[in-house]
């Protein structure tokens, strides 16, 4: 199939000036659309943030967005993209000046200050929010998350796990807010699966400061003791048997297994590859105990690390993923990061729900779907409560990549209510 050109913004005519009384949502209208009344759906984004990392990921959204908008092709929508600069109260003003301009529906902020700054403005005009911050908190009363929730990547992974015989669970959780939200979920699907928790650490960021920690968890300084009473214990015995079992003992640091057989490392990047081996170095054998992670670990790399091979993790469905990544590379020369798709399926949901025939395409009744929608990241629904709910599929770490072990669902099961 021949490529399509790239996708070039369209030039919005801004009105001319003169007095106030003009209404500024008649010239958000483009000249191929003659009289017909557009669908008005704004992006709003930190295209304009201190950070130059943010500015890059926020011109990628943009981009994921023209991308959708262009390769749908419903000509009767039109994009209005606003700059929040990262900043709360920009976003506010930006919001306020996209549904001044007649918009119908916002996509974006991307941070849950913006969400939240931007909410009340939204709700005062009924204009519903999609946003991609992953804080729940912001989430409800027309504002929805498309992002990819870590509590939902929790409860995926420990459902599998427990599917296959595991009832013991453990953690080495990171001390910030991430890691606060992924213990708090970890436990509650846990023990909703009839599992335990036997133990739960917590650590810094510091790599130095993770030994303690890990020795904790693996109740290593207790273990090593039980070695220490063995070996005297068989010394004493002075019998062939005995010093048999003595010099099998030579080489090992501990005695005894761990009292889990799953264990929870919720980090990614480098944090994960300074935490994950440390749990092998005080004898928690990835042999005995299932290394179990979030969509952090959706990384190509991780099979380099031989402690986390064959650790379990949820993510998305790939293959429609793929081929957003060709095209969006196709189309602006390099990968895109990771969140990208959320600004594409975002853009792609609004166009879709613009070319139907009713009345009101963004009415709550609409985007909460229990059926839900399908995207490049598999299939997903808003729920009542504004967070979302995303058909996962259980990936085990390989040397030379993940590969699925539960593929995701095609379809969700009916909501309980």
């Amino acid at each position: 199939m021949p490529s399509q050109p790239a996708y070039q913004p369209p030039v919005v005519q801004l009105p001319p000036a003169g007095p106030p009384a003009l209404d500024p949502t008649a010239f958000i209208r483009m000249s191929h659309m003659g009289l017909q009344e557009p669908v008005r759906v704004a992006l709003l984004l930190p295209l304009g943030a201190e950070s130059r990392g943010v500015r890059t990921v926020a011109q990628s959204l943009q981009n994921a967005a023209q991308l959708a908008l262009f390769e749908y092709g419903n000509a009767n929508v039109l994009l209005i993209t606003k700059d929040t600069k990262g900043r709360a109260d920009t976003a506010r003003s930006a919001a306020d000046e996209a549904i001044h301009e007649g918009a119908d529906i916002i996509l974006g902020p991307l941070f849950a200050q913006s969400v939240s700054a931007v909410a009340p403005v939204a709700r005062e005009r009924d204009v519903p929010v999609i946003a991609f911050s992953t804080d729940a908190t912001v989430a409800g009363e027309g504002v929805y998350l498309l992002s990819f929730l870590p509590e939902q990547d929790v409860t995926r992974v420990v459902d599998y796990a427990t599917q296959t015989g595991l009832t013991r669970f453990a953690g080495m959780i990171p001390q910030k807010e991430y890691g606060t939200r992924v213990s708090a979920a970890y436990r509650q699907a846990v023990e909703a699966r009839g599992g335990v928790i036997a133990g739960m650490e917590t650590y810094p960021a510091d790599p130095q400061a993770m030994f303690d920690p890990a020795r904790r968890l693996a109740g290593y300084n207790q273990r090593k003791a039980a070695l220490k009473a063995e070996r005297a214990r068989l010394t004493s015995l002075d019998t062939p048997e005995a010093k048999s079992q003595l010099r099998r003992l030579e080489n090992f640091d501990t005695i005894g297994d761990v009292n889990f057989d799953a264990v929870l490392i919720p980090a990614g990047g480098d944090e994960l590859r300074s935490a994950a081996p440390l749990l092998p170095y005080f004898d928690i054998d990835p042999r005995k105990v299932q290394f179990l992670g979030t969509g952090l670990w959706d990384d190509a790399a991780l099979g380099r690390e031989p402690a986390l091979v064959g650790g379990w993790y949820a993510a998305p469905p790939r293959s429609e993923q793929k081929a957003f990544v060709s095209r969006y590379r196709k189309t602006f020369g390099a990968r895109p990061p990771r969140i990208a798709s959320l600004a594409y399926d975002a853009t792609s949901l609004a166009a879709a729900l613009a070319d139907g025939v009713i009345d009101s395409p963004y009415a709550a009744t609409v985007l909460t779907d229990p059926e839900g929608f399908a995207g490049t990241d598999g299939i997903f629904r808003f729920l009542a409560d504004g967070t979302n709910e995303r058909g996962l599929a259980v990936m085990e770490v390989r040397p030379n990549g993940a590969e699925v072990i539960s593929p995701a669902p095609q379809s969700f099961q009916p909501q309980a209510f």
